[in-house]
Formats: C-alpha cells, structure tokens, sequence
C-alpha cells in the first residue's frame, strides 16, 4: 500500500497531467484490458477539471482501436460547466508502430452533477440473488494461453452461470471480484477498473471459442464506491439480446451487504 500497485502509479499519472505508460501484464487478446484504459480516462477528466469523483452519474466508453502497452497521450476537453453538471471528454492517442501516425484508440465521454432537491425518490433494486460468502468460491484460475493475461490482476470468484464457450442456455451470470494485489485505496478509477473485469456474459452461449471486445461500455454510478480496498463487490449481469454478431448485456454492482452501487453496460461484439 505504498503507492507501487501499477493502477496507483497509473492513475496518478494520468491525474496529473496528459502523458502516461500504460504498463506490461493487463494483456486482453491484442488489446490492453479495456477496464484499465476506462479508469485511465476517468483519473484524467477527474483531475484535468478537478472535479469531485462523487458527482459522477455515467461514463461511457468507446473502445476505438486495441489500446497497446506503452507511451500514451491523452486529450481532454471541457465540454460544458453548468451549475450543476459537467461534462467532458477525454480521448487515448497513441503512435502506430508501423505507419507512426498517432491515432485515437479509446474515448471517453462522462457527466457529473452536483445533488439536487428532488420529490423523486425511488430506492435502487436489491439483488436478484442471495450474496453468499465468497470464502468457499472458486477463484477463476489463470491459465497462461487461455485466459487473458490480465486475469492475474483480478480475482473473480463465479456463483452462477457458466464459462465462456460451455454452450449454455442463457446469457446471465453473478459472482464476486477484487483487485489481486491491493492498492493504496480503492478511488473511483480503481473501482471503474475492476467492474470490466468479467468476461462478456453472452460468451457462455457460444460452444466453441471464438474473438469477443467491448464496443462501448457505459457506467453509470449510483453512489460513490468506499471501503477497504480490498473488499468483494458483487456483480450480476443479464444478456439482453444477441444477434447478428452483436449482444446487449446490462450489469448491477453491490457491497457484499447488497448496497447498490454502481449499474453498467455493454454492446459486445462476437466474431463468432
């Protein structure tokens, strides 16, 4: 906890300024982990306009071109200051190797608003299932080869559903994740980071395996994310629909206590 968790360095480096390394060992495919670069995003908008990591309501992320280890740049702009809400955007540039052109990869656009008065006052739905303990859970093993490489970074512990390409009949899952190693504190961009980490739940229909990425990925937060930064956050994710080489999938976060905090979703693209 003494600053080195490369998230830590990461983030911070993104917070202070616009130049940043993406670090070696959060590999997806041929891609970076599409959580890092997402949390990436968020530690830049949040310090480049210093704005309070509460009062963010959703971010969404578009995944442009695989993120790759190494020198980034990033790009924000202020897109407008009201009273109350902000909203920005961020974009990750980064030179291609081949041609040296420098090309956007991911961009980010998020809203934040301040609390207001409001008669609307409708309390967040508790999980679907029963939290059980985690401690009895398999952790996914990591398999070099097999699953991706930045499976070592997180922990996920599954309690329903099934594996990616198991043929399964349907397209929900639920389990438990945390960071492996444990940062200094578990901030807003740590939290954004870890909730990509599931493998894209209509995965599991599919009999054979086959390439999947996130095309777009919006967050949309319902309080601000607290405690150890160490603890297990369950996550249950429905499919909603899936065809035509695209599939819709809409996820809920909670503590382990079944506080809501955070609901997320993905257009996933399935090259299979």
């Amino acid at each position: 906890m003494t600053g080195s968790h490369p998230l830590d360095v990461l983030f911070d480096a993104a917070a202070a300024g616009s130049e940043v390394e993406i670090p070696e060992g959060w590999g997806q495919g041929r891609a970076v982990y599409g959580g890092l670069v997402a949390g990436t995003l968020q530690a830049h908008a949040l310090g480049a306009f210093d704005l309070e990591p509460d009062a963010l309501r959703a971010t969404t992320t578009s995944f442009v071109a695989p993120t790759e280890c190494g020198p980034a740049r990033l790009e924000a702009v202020l897109l407008r200051r009201g009273s109350s809400a902000t909203q920005t955007e961020v974009k990750l540039w980064q030179r291609d190797s081949r041609s040296g052109e420098e090309t956007v990869r991911s961009v980010q656009l998020s809203a934040y608003g301040a609390d207001r008065e409001s008669s609307v006052d409708l309390a967040p739905a508790p999980p679907r299932h029963t939290i059980p303990d985690p401690d009895p859970l398999m952790v996914v093993p990591v398999v070099p080869g097999i699953t991706p490489e930045f499976f070592a970074k997180v922990q996920l512990r599954p309690a329903h559903g099934r594996f990616p390409f198991s043929g399964s009949t349907t397209g929900d899952m639920a389990g438990f994740m945390r960071l492996t190693e444990t940062p200094r504190a578990l901030a807003l961009p740590h939290f954004i980071a870890l909730v990509d980490a599931w493998p894209p739940a209509p995965g599991q229909l599919l009999r054979s395996p086959a390439a999947m990425s996130t095309l777009t990925w919006t967050l949309e937060m319902l309080t601000l994310p607290t405690g150890p930064a160490d603890q297990h956050w369950w996550y249950e994710v429905d499919t909603d629909a899936a065809h035509n080489g695209y599939a819709h999938t809409h996820a809920h976060v909670f503590t382990r206590d079944g506080a809501p905090v955070a609901i997320s979703r993905q257009t996933i693209t399935i090259f299979g």
